[in-house]
């Protein structure tokens, strides 16, 4: 309901409009009145009314002063101004401000009515505008999201032809042509339990700042969900690169650094000059970034430094030289957790970098280490569906052959490659129980005209471009999608059983602006509710 606030120094003409006219019946609130400018500012910054009427001669401050103001102030309001003189310049003045209607008394109630109408109908097509557009964003920003991830696989797959990947690049409006390039990806988790709020807040919050850091120019973000972000860096030079990945860095720690709780790890990319060569950059991030699991602090690693944290063994094999936190097992557990099967390879291989070649090169020393590797898979394993020891076998655990170093490297990848395809089995259930978790609130709140892509992702403890992804992976459609689709069914199951007023399904449907829902539903369904109702068609309408 819209709100009409009055401003008219003669008391009798004041009270006529305000009574001669049953604004509520006609859909308005009369939510105040004043005798003058200077007394009605004050009321009108606190009221917000959607249109004022105002007399343009007035003891201390007059209508054209008054609307001023408020376009100041409140430029969304509409002014309609009531004027005794027929001259030209009021009416000038007026225009300039960006009054709505300049009427001259005297003028009936009927009269003001309709002008009042007009301006009410100018109103509400803008928010229905506004609302159209709102929707139409987050529908983009999701299909969006989804682009830049699929885009990025295209990208270091190394399947595309530089002229394929800058054709791509055209199409979704990114530029990627630059001399220089270099991947950084990052990854952020929190020790406190997921329902936590301000957790939820302060992780939402990062990742907006992180996307923020995107500069068409030298900087483009991927969401790579589960796997954490990726930027890829872009500059004219060897020089500039190095300069600008410090530079970016540095940005990204700083977000990081306020919230103790919060861990996060980086991987730095050597950084190449050919598009063609991204494949190679973004596999040399991803070793860096795979030492994840092997380092326990928050940094960004570059792959340039992975000798120097590499422990390689010079001298001849000693088993008190061993360092017995290598050959614990939560580097291990660690990885089975959280680990994705493309970073198998990289972290086996910088786990056995780590112990270097003299000691991996006892063939008593592999026989411990894969035996606790067995031990640790097989019960991780048997934890992900408890009585489900097939799931072990699976794995084929027993065929160890460690006669050579090659070997035991094999048997690690395969058998922590079986286990982390596992777990994304599981995964995919989880993920269809989240998604379900999804329709049941969407059925419960879907008259909530409130209800978004945020508020979902709040209720079931997702980031929105992550639950985003998810429903889209599982369903096959954006979640935008789902819900306005569910909200038209609804719809038409009203119009059908029951007489009740189109205005009133949008508001059951969540749909504040009839005018709105009636847009939304003659777009999606081909026909008005009207027609939906009569059983006719568009074309028979």
């Amino acid at each position: 309901m819209l709100k009409v606030f009055l401003v008219e120094d003669e008391v009798v003409i004041r009270e006529g409009i305000k009574n001669s006219i049953d604004w509520k019946a006609r859909g308005y609130e009369f939510c105040g009145e004043a005798s003058d400018g200077e007394v009605a500012y004050s009321m009108i910054a606190n009221l917000k009314p959607d249109i004022v009427i105002t007399d343009i001669r007035m003891p201390f401050m007059d209508g054209l002063e008054l609307s001023r103001l408020i376009k100041q102030e409140l430029p969304e309001t509409q002014i309609i101004i009531l004027s005794g003189y027929n001259e030209f310049e009021y009416a000038k003045e007026g225009i300039r401000i960006g009054i709505s209607e300049y009427l001259l008394k005297p003028v009936s109630g009927q009269e003001l009515l309709e002008h009042v109408d007009q301006v009410a109908e100018k109103i509400l097509e803008k928010r229905r505008e506004e609302e159209l557009f709102e929707t139409y964003r987050r529908e983009m920003e999701e299909k969006h999201l989804q682009d830049r991830s699929i885009f990025l696989k295209k990208l270091v797959s190394g399947r595309r032809s530089a002229g394929e990947l800058l054709s791509m690049a055209t199409e979704q409006g990114i530029g990627l042509s630059a001399p220089w390039y270099n991947f950084i990806l990052v990854k952020y988790a929190s020790e406190h339990q997921s329902s936590d709020e301000a957790f939820s807040g302060t992780i939402v919050g990062i990742e907006e700042r992180l996307h923020r850091l995107e500069n068409p120019d030298a900087l483009l973000c991927f969401d790579r969900n589960l796997e954490g972000m990726a930027f890829l860096v872009k500059a004219e030079s060897s020089e500039k690169i190095a300069e600008l990945t410090e530079e970016y860095v540095k940005a990204m720690t700083a977000l990081f650094t306020p919230y103790s709780y919060v861990t996060y790890f980086g991987g730095i990319g050597e950084a190449v000059s050919r598009l063609t060569e991204l494949p190679e950059c973004f596999e040399s991030a991803q070793r860096a970034f795979a030492y994840r699991y092997l380092i326990n602090e928050n940094r960004f690693l570059r792959f340039e430094e992975l000798d120097s944290v590499s422990d390689v063994g010079k001298e001849g094999f000693d088993i008190d030289r061993v360092d017995t936190k290598l050959v614990s097992r939560a580097k291990l557990e660690e990885f089975l957790r959280l680990g994705d099967d493309r970073e198998t390879v990289y972290f086996v291989e910088e786990f056995f970098r780590k112990f270097g070649e003299d000691v991996l090169g006892s063939l008593m020393f592999r026989q411990y280490l894969m035996m606790d590797t067995y031990f640790c898979v097989a019960d991780y394993v048997e934890s992900l569906r408890e009585g489900e020891k097939e799931k072990v076998e699976k794995i084929d655990l027993s065929r160890m052959s460690l006669q050579s170093v090659e070997q035991a490297r094999e048997y690690m990848i395969r058998i922590l490659s079986a286990a982390v395809k596992l777990r994304e089995e599981n995964a995919t259930g989880r993920y269809r129980d989240v998604v379900g978790e999804v329709e049941r609130y969407i059925t419960e709140q879907y008259a909530n005209e409130e209800l978004s892509l945020n508020l979902i992702a709040s209720h079931v403890n997702f980031s929105p471009n992550h639950l985003s992804t998810i429903f889209s992976q599982e369903t096959g459609q954006t979640l935008i999608k789902y819900l306005t689709d569910y909200r038209m069914n609804k719809a038409k199951e009203l119009l059908k059983g029951t007489g009740k007023k189109s205005s009133e399904i949008s508001q059951e449907v969540g749909y504040k602006d009839p005018h709105y829902f009636s847009y939304l539903f003659k777009k999606t369904q081909g026909m008005t509710p009207t027609q939906y109702r009569g059983g006719k068609s568009e074309e028979e309408a």
